[in-house]
């Protein structure tokens, strides 16, 4: 493994080493303290510190060389590649001594059921997998020891997007909202197409590290036009992201021959140097940011405690400034109350409202899509280009819907925080991450669109048609004629026949015309309707999640600062029972612990670059 990936593997570690042990010294504070609801609190986040996975997602069109990057990234084999599309399931690969791979089955109203998957099976698993026994296939989990993935790296494969049928795209969305980064593949035999761009976009706005690689560079000398015509389309639809050339076939040859040179020419290394860059770093201001705020919001509450009896320890004067401290304490808690219901009050009309939009958002795109479709029809014959109809119809709804999704997920970040302004006062508060990617069967695929006629009739079925049309004509004009003594079949009536039954072929033609719009239109309403029901359905359960993550997490906050005016309101009352005797060593230990305290705030403070105050200023504030 080189240099430039080990740096991009470790540096996460690091990070969680010097944030852990903050956390560590706070949670011996509140523990001491007694507050067990700010020690699982500091746990949770140690947890989340510690686990130093960098979760990168590959994306892109079919055939682009997703699964062969991954495996030259890892010099290990551990994706399908082929000249068809051969990975049909999203395929996760994380470190393990032992080579070893899971099939991850969907259980519904249970956990998803792990099923041991032999290793020579792992090539071209399909969803259709005896091994499913009929259920649905999530994911597949493999575990591999490649250096590069020792130090937490998680490199996620993804099948791929756009193409006629294909109903991954959608489903892809889900993912790239847990990851830290997001690779999308596009090789350098063609521009980015209009469906490219349009699922960049999308990827854009849901995860902020995102690379493209254009791929295959050893296949086409004329990559570099096409690397540069890529970046106009990106500037012109005012995305802003990098464009990495690269090869996987020179980087699997770097590693077997073990040439820096050939590595370097792969473009592998400006590949790390983005890891770098843009998620490491990006990972540990995150990392650092999060853990300041756990830390300072778990010293304002201990604070909160200790503030109120040291204050009450200190003040000699009668009972009656102790009865109006407890007053004061009463009338924040009962405010703290009256705002524990207005939060939660606004999170259900937000998810009411919430709901109501994104369903009017979806049936509004999917309504747009099949007017465009319809007109479509209108302009010709169904039955000539339905293959090319169905393809351009599919790819549209796939952009409707991840559109939809993108947009439902910026809602619901915008709903977080409105929610989130009710705790205002207590400091700055921090939001949940809203990871809807285990959310099980999302977007699970419809029916695929009707077939139709082509309307293409043989030479003997053309006869036959004219034949009955030409019938009566022949008969018609033969009978008026035979009264001017002419035979029944005669020039004149055989030419009748002719321009009666070339205009009955005409109408026949148009009407068949006419059945098949009629039955295309009827097939593009159905096969929107199924997508509509199965999205909705599934956004609804989305909207769930989300609705429990903010209640819990919210929940949490509320109770934390609820206990901390109890716990003030005990201080004080046994503050002002406390014998005199014991006055000082308790005022002491308070000072002592109040310090230590102020200590990991201005840490904390430290982490995201703000300037530490005095400890002595911070303890005589509080």
């Amino acid at each position: 493994m080189s240099d430039s990936a080990s740096q991009v593997s470790s540096r996460k570690a690091r990070v969680a080493s010097s944030t852990a042990s903050l956390l560590e010294r706070t949670a011996v504070v509140a523990k001491d303290f007694g507050r067990t609801d700010l020690v699982r609190r500091l746990e949770n986040a140690q947890v989340r510190v510690n686990d130093p996975r960098i979760r990168i997602v590959v994306v892109g069109p079919l055939k682009q060389g997703k699964s062969q990057f991954v495996n030259s990234l890892l010099g290990i084999d551990v994706c399908s590649v082929g000249d068809d599309e051969t990975t049909a399931v999203a395929t996760v690969v994380q470190y393990a001594e032992t080579a070893v791979a899971e099939l991850i089955l969907a259980d519904p109203g249970a956990a998803p059921i792990r099923v041991p998957l032999p290793l020579e099976e792992l090539m071209g698993i399909t969803p259709a997998t005896p091994r499913a026994e009929g259920r649905e296939v999530l994911r597949v989990e493999v575990g591999v020891a490649s250096p590069l993935l020792a130090d937490g790296l998680v490199l996620i494969d993804t099948p791929g997007v756009g193409g006629h049928g294909n109903p991954h795209a959608a489903g892809t969305l889900g993912l790239i909202t847990a990851a830290d980064a997001v690779l999308v593949l596009s090789d350098s035999s063609q521009e980015f197409t209009e469906p490219e761009l349009g699922f960049i976009r999308q990827v854009v706005n849901l995860c902020p590290a995102v690379a493209g690689l254009i791929s295959k560079t050893d296949l086409y000398p004329h990559w570099r036009q096409i690397l540069d015509a890529d970046r106009g389309h990106l500037q012109r639809a005012g995305l802003d992201l990098p464009l990495i050339p690269i090869s996987s076939v020179l980087r699997s040859h770097a590693l077997r021959l073990g040439d820096k040179e050939l590595e370097a020419e792969s473009g592998f290394l400006d590949l790390y140097q983005f890891l770098r860059d843009n998620v490491v770093a990006r990972a540990e201001s995150n990392t650092r940011r999060a853990v300041a705020m756990d830390v300072r919001s778990s010293a304002a509450h201990l604070t909160l405690e200790m503030g109120s009896e040291l204050a009450a320890l200190k003040d000699p004067s009668t009972a009656q400034a102790a009865v109006a401290g407890l007053q004061r304490a009463r009338a924040a808690a009962e405010e703290l109350h009256k705002k524990t219901s207005l939060w939660q009050q606004s999170l259900g009309d937000g998810i009411a409202d919430l709901a109501a939009d994104i369903d009017h958002d979806l049936r509004d795109r999917l309504r747009r899509v099949t007017r465009q479709a319809e007109e479509t029809v209108d302009e010709g014959d169904p039955g000539k280009d339905w293959d090319v109809v169905g393809e351009w119809l599919e790819q549209e709804i796939a952009t409707a819907i991840g559109d939809n999704f993108v947009w439902a997920h910026d809602r619901a970040q915008w709903l977080a925080e409105v929610v989130a302004q009710h705790f205002a006062e207590t400091g700055d508060v921090a939001l949940p991450h809203l990871d809807v990617a285990d959310t099980d069967g999302f977007l699970e695929p419809v029916g695929a669109l009707s077939d139709l006629e082509s309307g293409r009739i043989g030479i003997t079925q053309k006869v036959l048609v004219g034949m009955r049309g030409s019938y009566g004509g022949v008969l018609m004009f033969g009978l008026i004629t035979t009264m001017m003594g002419m035979a029944l079949v005669n020039p004149i009536s055989i030419g009748a026949g002719v321009l009666l039954g070339t205009k009955a072929y005409r109408e026949d033609k148009q009407a068949q015309v006419l059945k098949r719009r009629a039955e295309a239109k009827a097939a593009i309403r159905r096969f929107a309707d199924d997508v509509s029901f199965q999205v909705g359905k599934e956004s609804k359960d989305r909207l769930r999640l989300v609705q429990r993550l903010l209640r819990d997490h919210f929940t949490d906050i509320a109770e934390q600062a609820l206990r901390s005016i109890n716990e003030s309101l005990r201080a004080t009352q046994e503050a002002a029972q406390l014998e005199s005797s014991e006055h000082a060593a308790r005022i002491k230990r308070l000072e002592t612990d109040m310090r230590v305290v102020a200590e990991l705030d201005a840490v904390a403070g430290t982490l995201i670059g703000e300037t530490p105050a005095p400890a002595s200023a911070k303890v005589s504030n509080a």
